[in-house]
């Protein structure tokens, strides 16, 4: 297999699309808070936050349409909702996230300004990258992700070989899926969907439209970027570990990773995070907005006006929800992710399998399964977890809100069974 100068850009370009706001924040905390147990963790996150989204990158190279062709075997009206349910979470949650924690890490520190300023300047640049629509990938890939990603592993490595106290012992019950859990909140599996279609726009925009090609190149970048992330991943939580007995234990996820730059940079580490957090955070915003422009300009018949309304407008509700803080942002994405994601992954997975293995019947009764069953978590994180409780005790891991999981998985292999049998 082999990477040239084209798939590491690409690869950059998709990792630093896929690399914001909650790829920062959310590792260094999971590690801290798992301390001796770091390792199953890791383990957990990365099958949610690399695994996932890079299956989703493969998908989008098979497929090599637009995100309608993720559940058009279900039907076409499925298809058509569930699309408009992940953009619209995607630029009402995610991206403006990333102005949050970019005001919070990076502006209000050094400037003390309020965060509509910062939201007002930060969707104003986004406006213009999501506008110059195909030098998204040379801009991304050449310039930003490398600068990104050393600074990144300058904390991890000289974290990992200062020295530190023993860990102290873990938080969590169930390490793997606290982990797994977690990894939901990246928000990348939902990325993969996103982004990998604004990968393959960027790539017809620039000539081009070789399928075998372009099939090859979306792999290859996939793979770059899965490294990366992983990388990442593994050396944030590892330093979250590492480092669990030198802060309180009721310190935020903000304040940890600010906290672990100034251990590990020193008094230049601040700004050094400034830096990282408004780059990381800025690419991830172009990449959803960019995204959600790309599908509604489809949806109308590749109306130039649509995209750029669409644009707009996701920039303006960025400024809007920017105003939260983080926290607040994390709160309100867990219903939304509790009933999306588990969708978001059965489609993932069955869009990666071979043909015979995933027919229009299957997926319909795969992905009707993991909707009845993503149900009871959905409730129970709006508030009626005393209602469903008696649901979640009775079905396998429901109180570990994979209530959908082993459902799903039967019926797929039932579904595969009956099938064999009845062409044979």
């Amino acid at each position: 297999m082999k990477f040239n100068k084209e798939t590491f850009i690409a690869g950059f370009a998709l990792f630093s699309m896929f690399f914001g706001a909650g790829n920062l924040i959310l590792p260094p905390n999971l590690g801290f808070k798992s301390g001796d147990m770091w390792l199953w963790v890791t383990l957990g996150f990365v099958i949610s936050a690399v695994v996932l989204p890079l299956l989703g990158i493969f998908a989008h190279a098979r497929l090599q349409g637009t995100m309608l062709d993720f559940g058009k075997k279900v039907s076409p009206t499925f298809s058509l909702i569930y699309c408009f349910i992940v953009y619209a979470i995607s630029i009402s949650l995610p991206s403006p996230r990333t102005a949050s924690v970019t005001h919070e890490m990076a502006i209000q520190p050094f400037f003390g300004t309020s965060s509509l300023l910062t939201s007002t300047l930060y969707f104003a640049l986004v406006l213009f990258f999501v506008l110059n629509r195909s030098k998204i990938l040379n801009i991304l890939g050449k310039f930003l992700t490398p600068i990104i990603f050393i600074v990144i592993l300058s904390i991890i490595c000289i974290g990992i070989f200062s020295s530190h106290l023993p860990m102290n012992p873990s938080e969590f019950e169930t390490p793997v899926i606290s982990g797994l859990l977690e990894g939901y909140q990246t928000f990348d599996a939902i990325g993969a969907v996103v982004v990998g279609g604004v990968i393959i726009i960027s790539l017809r925009l620039k000539g081009q439209h070789s399928f075998e090609h372009n099939k090859s190149l979306i792999r290859k970048s996939g793979i770059i970027a899965g490294i990366g992330l992983f990388l990442v991943y593994a050396g944030l939580i590892y330093n979250g570990a590492l480092f669990n007995t030198t802060f309180e234990k009721d310190i935020t996820r903000t304040e940890l990773l600010s906290g672990l730059s100034l251990q590990t940079l020193g008094s230049i580490g601040n700004t050094f995070l400034s830096v990282l957090v408004s780059l990381a955070c800025f690419t991830t915003a172009v990449g959803i907005v960019t995204g959600t422009a790309d599908f509604i300009k489809g949806v109308f018949k590749e109306s130039q006006p649509a995209y750029i309304i669409t644009a707009v407008f996701g920039c303006l509700l960025g400024i809007l929800m920017g105003q939260l803080d983080v926290h607040d942002i994390i709160v309100v994405a867990i219903p939304a992710l509790m009933f999306i994601y588990p969708i978001t992954i059965i489609l993932i997975l069955l869009n990666v399998l071979p043909e015979k293995m995933s027919s229009q019947l299957i997926f319909r009764g795969v992905v009707i399964t993991t909707i009845i069953f993503s149900l009871p978590d959905f409730l129970a994180s709006i508030g009626f977890k005393e209602q469903v409780q008696p649901i979640m005790d009775i079905i396998p891991l429901g109180n570990y809100s994979l209530a959908w999981l082993l459902p799903a998985l039967l019926v797929f292999v039932l579904m595969n069974i009956f099938l064999f049998y009845r062409n044979k």
